[in-house]
């Protein structure tokens, strides 16, 4: 299917997932896109889908998880949510991703400059955004306990960015400690998951090696 045929993808191990979406976006940051069929790629994934790797990623209209890795139609099983919060739907959508589509890898990416974690840093509160601001605010408690930090508002750039890393890892602690499904399949080394940061200055994504599970 599109960009790797030659691949099974139910053979596929996770690392190698990780890897198509790492040089993606190297693509994607030198402007070297690869060239993609749309039309044909209606047709090949009309009957099924058959995603490599899962994503629970940032609403933000400027992080498009398609776009920033360079893949196509039937890649991505993408999970959006202000903050990329692991909510109980969140999590839901990922267990069905990988257990019953088969993709391999599942990655948690925050970006730069997020509204929801600033939201957060200020405890800002107002309709259901207080929703996704409780499942934020444990990375801001812990961040907390290791830091000095002085500034602890949205006005901090750095202090934002501390607390969106650890929200990432947050996120992923919660998708393992409360999904029996994804737990049993990291065991069983049937899927990975790692975090990732998406830096909307330059493109760039960076992956957390210290969260990496295959």
């Amino acid at each position: 299917m599109y960009k790797h045929p030659l691949i099974d993808r139910d053979k596929m191990s996770p690392k190698e997932a990780l890897d198509i979406l790492i040089e993606g976006n190297q693509r994607f940051t030198s402007e070297r896109e690869d060239d993609k069929d749309f039309k044909a790629l209606i047709q090949i994934t009309k009957d099924k889908q058959h995603p490599f790797a899962s994503f629970l990623s940032c609403s933000d209209s400027r992080a498009p998880v398609e776009l920033l890795f360079d893949q196509a139609l039937g890649d991505i099983f993408s999970v959006r949510l202000a903050g990329n919060i692991a909510s109980d739907k969140a999590i839901g959508s990922l267990e069905f991703a990988s257990k019953y589509l088969g993709s391999k890898l599942i990655v948690v990416m925050g970006h730069t400059s997020c509204g929801a974690v600033k939201a957060a840093c200020d405890d800002f509160k107002d309709g259901h955004i207080g929703e996704i601001i409780n499942l934020i605010k444990p990375a801001i408690r812990h961040e907390k306990t290791v830091s000095d930090s002085t500034e602890r508002t949205s006005k901090n750039p750095d202090f934002v960015e501390k607390i969106c890393a650890l929200s990432v890892k947050y996120q992923i602690d919660t998708i393992v400690r409360c999904s029996d499904i994804v737990e049993d399949m990291l065991h069983q080394k049937q899927i990975g998951i790692v975090g990732a940061v998406y830096d909307i200055a330059t493109g760039k994504v960076h992956f957390l090696p210290e969260t990496l599970i295959v």
